[in-house]
């Protein structure tokens, strides 16, 4: 099932586009759709679990928070989920790159380009819930999903996972080189090497400094001066060519 929200202000907008998710969704029967429908920011914010769709799909432009704002929120609330602005400008566009949006469409939407982006993003959805890594503990064989991880370092000979809750999963002691035991991760291109016996997750970084990837929380993590071209070229192009 995907748990979608949909935000926005205008109620002739939020019927137009309820009725294309409509379509939409007899058109996918093989597509389990869970809409829910916001009338502002602050309303979906203050719902129970606002940070836990799938999906949003945000009008940009909304009295007193608009859709940036609400991504950003969401985005500082730990919410992994994909968004798709909608707006009648094209004048937001680069700002909604700091929410990590997966994709930026005008009004009037035809139906046609909103159903692909549907796929689109369902797809992606989908396939970030299946990648996962299998981590071996002191107490059990954990499964991690790629889209719950931060970062991971090498920590005392055992790999620590910063993980997106708080959590930190830490391995038992590996006898393999870092890359090696993390090669699930680096197959990705959600994840860059930084260093030797360092990994971040590009999913959750939303700015690049000079010497220093900057995630949605705030952290700062170092990165080495000799690799920080390559690493800050590595998450432009994920981002752009997502």
């Amino acid at each position: 099932m995907i748990r979608l929200a949909l935000c926005d202000d205008e109620e002739d907008q939020r019927s137009a586009l309820m009725e294309l998710l409509d379509a939409y969704a007899t058109a996918r029967p093989q597509v389990r759709l869970c809409p829910f429908v916001f009338s502002s920011g602050q309303e979906l914010l203050l719902s129970e679990h606002p940070a836990d769709f799938d999906l949003y799909l945000l009008d940009v432009i909304m009295p007193e928070l608009s859709g940036i704002e609400v991504g950003a929120r969401l985005r500082e609330r730990g919410s992994r989920g994909e968004i798709v602005y909608l707006t009648f400008s094209s004048e937001y566009a680069v700002a909604s790159y700091e929410t990590r949006a997966f994709y930026y469409l005008l009004k009037p939407v035809e139906p046609d380009h909103l159903y692909s982006v549907l796929d689109q993003a369902i797809a992606e959805i989908k396939r970030q819930k299946s990648d996962c890594i299998l981590v071996k503990t002191r107490d059990c064989i954990r499964r991690i999903p790629f889209d719950a991880i931060l970062w991971a370092e090498l920590n005392n000979r055992t790999v620590l996972y910063h993980l997106l809750d708080e959590e930190e999963v830490s391995s038992v002691t590996v006898r393999r080189p870092f890359q090696e035991e993390i090669q699930p991760l680096l197959a990705c291109p959600r994840f860059v090497l930084c260093g030797v016996s360092f990994v971040v997750n590009l999913q959750y970084v939303n700015a690049a400094e000079k010497n220093f990837l900057r995630l949605d929380s705030g952290i700062r993590l170092s990165i080495p001066r000799g690799a920080a071209v390559r690493i800050r070229q590595q998450w432009m192009d994920y981002w752009l060519n997502r």
